[in-house]
């Protein structure tokens, strides 16, 4: 916990010095569902690398919830002729609570992770990492890798579609490995994710709205 309160206060120190940018100002919400947990997460963006959250997590299995204060700090971006790759620091600190009969009482928890990313028009590689220790409640670890292939390339207004894979790892699970493929679609502000593990028999749905 002091480790994941000590990345939490870095991340916020760091966000603080960074300049603003033209989506300084945005709103985005973002729902995520997968074979682990069903999430909500509100963030604002004040400047122009971090942004600032509210983020409900159900943790359906383990029948509790956490409701944390969520910052997220761009650590580096890349531009380059055709592609653009970025690498993301998240923590999260807030109350871990029982759900469905669950009679432990709420306590504190925490969370920090890393997301990275490379994408071309065509082509999608990313990562994605995060420990959570959500008290008596027990403590948890993902990891995952996406690829995905774009079809074909639309212009700015268009309908963009990918075909995507994405593989993760969560130790504690019964499965620890597991595969889902899906659809990603994106429009405008709004982006949506279908699909479906194979392995734990979990649909994914991840949707989001930047306004």
């Amino acid at each position: 916990m002091r480790i994941i309160a000590g990345l939490l206060l870095l991340l916020i120190s760091a966000a603080g010095s960074a300049r603003p940018v033209s989506y300084v100002g945005g709103w985005t919400l973002i729902e995520e569902s997968n074979r682990q947990s069903t999430a909500a997460l509100i963030h604002y963006t004040p400047s122009p690398s971090w942004s600032l959250g509210l983020r409900s997590e159900w943790v359906r299995d383990e029948d509790y919830a956490i409701t944390s204060l969520q910052p997220t700090y761009l650590l580096k971006r890349w531009f380059g002729q055709d592609y653009q790759a970025n690498i993301y620091l998240q923590g999260g600190i807030g109350l871990a609570s029982g759900t469905s009969g669950n009679p432990l009482s709420s306590t504190t928890a925490a969370y920090a992770g890393v997301i990275a990313d490379w994408e071309t028009r065509r082509f999608f590689l990313g990562y994605n990492a995060r420990y959570v220790d959500a008290g008596h409640f027990g403590d948890n670890a993902m990891q995952l890798v996406r690829v995905g292939w774009a079809p074909y390339e639309g212009d700015t207004q268009d309908l963009h579609t990918w075909l995507m894979l994405e593989v993760d790892h969560r130790p504690e699970s019964k499965d620890p490995v597991s595969v889902t493929p899906l659809l990603r679609f994106f429009r405008g502000p709004a982006l949506l994710e279908v699909g479906f593990n194979i392995v734990d028999p979990t649909p994914l749905l991840n949707f989001t709205y930047r306004f």
